[in-house]
């Protein structure tokens, strides 16, 4: 069962902000919490990420890895399913694009499935995370990323619902087929574009 936190109920608005998608309102300061598992404690030393699947050989890089990286920003909004979108926000992190570069990628790769450190899975299309539109973030606003919205690292896919961008992500499997995820299986929608409102599966 998830665990919820005040900021899901919807709140009127006067003159609605072009940013927001339909259906959405924003939650000003607050960043709620939605967790569908206990949130995880792990050391740094311990932790890696993992591309597999679909590549010719999978790799594996450390937090030293990760760290060693150029590190970029992303400045802009977040949208959750249950409504709330945060405005004006910013990550920083590294681009999956630069790992994914550090791999040969096979032909038949459309799809991606990450994987959090809690078992917690979403799937993708591949482009979904390429092209600058996907990071591997560790600080959110200046400030490291708290544990309870995935630190101290999770994927970011602001293009998307925000659950797709999984907390404590540690792998992302390339794959010819769209493999569903946890949420997926249970109901929601296979991509999540909040533009489009892709909350449930049908719409």
């Amino acid at each position: 069962m998830g665990v919820f936190t005040r900021g899901f109920g919807g709140r009127a608005h006067k003159e609605r902000d072009p940013r927001l998608p339909p259906g959405q309102y924003d939650t000003g300061t607050d960043w709620p919490v939605l967790t569908a598992e206990v949130t995880p404690r792990f050391t740094l030393d311990r932790w890696n990420f993992t591309i597999d699947g679909l590549v010719d050989r999978s790799r594996t890089w450390s937090w030293a890895d990760i760290q060693g990286l150029p590190a970029s920003e992303y400045n802009g909004d977040i949208h959750c399913v249950t409504t709330w979108s945060k405005l004006g926000t910013s990550f920083r992190g590294v681009s999956l694009d630069l790992l994914l570069d550090q791999v040969t990628i096979g032909p038949e790769a459309a799809f991606v499935l990450a994987t959090s450190t809690t078992g917690y899975t979403t799937n993708m299309t591949l482009d979904d995370v390429r092209g600058g539109r996907a990071w591997l973030t560790w600080e959110h606003e200046g400030k490291p990323l708290p544990r309870e919205h995935g630190g101290p690292i999770r994927l970011l896919v602001p293009h998307l619902y925000f659950w797709k961008s999984a907390k404590w992500c540690t792998k992302l499997t390339l794959l010819h087929h769209d493999q569903q995820g946890f949420w997926e299986r249970n109901g929601y929608h296979d991509r999540g574009d909040p533009w489009l409102e892709q909350r449930y599966q049908g719409d």
